[in-house]
C-alpha cells in the first residue's frame, strides 16, 4: 500500500509497504495538494490522515483514494487546526479482525465529495448554497454537537429548504444492521426539525421514522436487514416557523455479512 502527498502534478512525498506504514510530512499544505492512499486490495483499512481526524476503520474498493487539502470555505467543516502546520503525521495498515466487529457503520470522518473508493461515502442532491459546512459528509463525520449551526463543531447536512432532499449513504458492501440514530439539529429558535422521514433501503424495503423536536439522539431498532446502501429522503418538516432543519449525523448500527 501506498500513501502519497501530491500536488501540481508531482508527488511531494510519499511512502510504501506491505502493512503499518506511515509517513511524516514537514511542510504546510499548500492549495491544490492531496492526500493519496493506495490499497493493496480491497478490503478494510484502519487509517488517520491527520492528528486531529484520528483513525478510522473504513471499506476499500481496491482502488485510489483521494482527498483534497480543504482551504477557505471548504475548511469550515473541520477543527481548526485540522491540516494545518508544518507537521503531519499520515498512517495506514490492515484492519485487525475486532475492529470489524458489531459498530456504527457510517462513520468516516474522510469522506469527501471526490471520495469514490473508502467506505462508507455520504452524498446528497442538496447540500446549502454548496457550503462545506453544510455537506453530507457531516452526517457521517462522528460529531454529534448539534445546538448551533455553522462551523465545527455544528457542521451538518443542510436542505436549502428542499423537501425533495435525499441523503444516499453507501456501504461499498454488504452489511447487515439492525439500529438507526438520528442526530437532527437543535439550535432553537433558529432551526425547525422533522416529524418524519424515510429511509429506502437497498434490499427494497422501507421504513419510515417518526422524529421529534430533540437535541439527543432519537434511536430505533427493528429486524436485522442485508444491505448496501440505504437513501433519506421524505422529510417531512414540523410546523415550525423556522424553514431550517438539518441532520447532524446519522448512525446506521450493525456488522458484517
Amino acid at each position: 500500500m501506498e500513501i502519497r502527498i501530491t500536488g501540481n502534478g508531482t508527488v511531494k512525498a510519499e511512502t510504501s509497504g506491505a502493512d503499518g506504514i506511515y509517513l511524516v510530512y514537514r511542510q504546510e499544505y499548500q492549495e491544490g495538494d492531496s492526500i493519496v492512499f493506495i490499497p493493496e486490495e480491497k478490503g478494510f483499512y484502519t487509517i488517520q490522515f491527520d492528528a486531529v481526524l484520528g483513525r478510522t476503520t473504513v471499506y476499500s474498493d481496491g482502488s485510489g483514494y483521494r482527498l483534497d487539502i480543504p482551504f477557505g470555505q471548504k475548511h469550515d467543516c473541520y477543527q481548526e487546526n485540522a491540516f494545518k502546520g508544518s507537521l503531519h503525521f499520515l498512517w495506514a495498515r490492515k484492519a485487525y479482525a475486532w475492529e470489524t466487529g458489531y459498530r456504527n457503520l457510517s462513520i468516516n470522518p474522510y469522506d469527501a465529495h471526490e471520495n469514490t473508493s473508502l467506505f462508507p461515502h455520504a452524498k446528497a442532491n442538496i447540500e446549502t448554497r454548496g457550503e462545506s459546512v453544510f455537506a453530507a459528509r457531516n452526517a457521517i463525520d462522528g460529531i454529534v454537537a448539534s445546538n448551533n449551526h455553522g462551523k465545527w463543531p455544528w457542521a451538518s447536512w443542510g436542505i436549502n429548504r428542499d423537501p425533495n432532499a435525499a441523503l444516499t449513504l453507501d456501504f461499498g458492501r454488504t452489511v447487515v444492521i439492525d439500529r438507526i440514530i438520528f442526530y437532527t439539529r437543535a439550535d432553537f429558535p433558529h432551526d425547525a426539525w422533522w416529524d418524519k422521514g424515510t429511509i429506502a433501503f437497498s434490499d427494497g424495503s422501507e421504513m419510515v421514522f417518526d422524529l421529534k423536536k430533540k437535541d439527543g439522539p432519537q434511536e430505533f431498532t427493528f429486524p436485522e436487514k442485508r444491505i448496501s446502501s440505504l437513501v433519506l429522503d421524505r422529510l417531512i418538516k414540523s410546523d415550525d416557523p423556522s424553514p431550517f432543519p438539518a441532520l447532524i449525523q446519522l448512525e446506521v448500527y450493525g456488522r458484517e455479512l
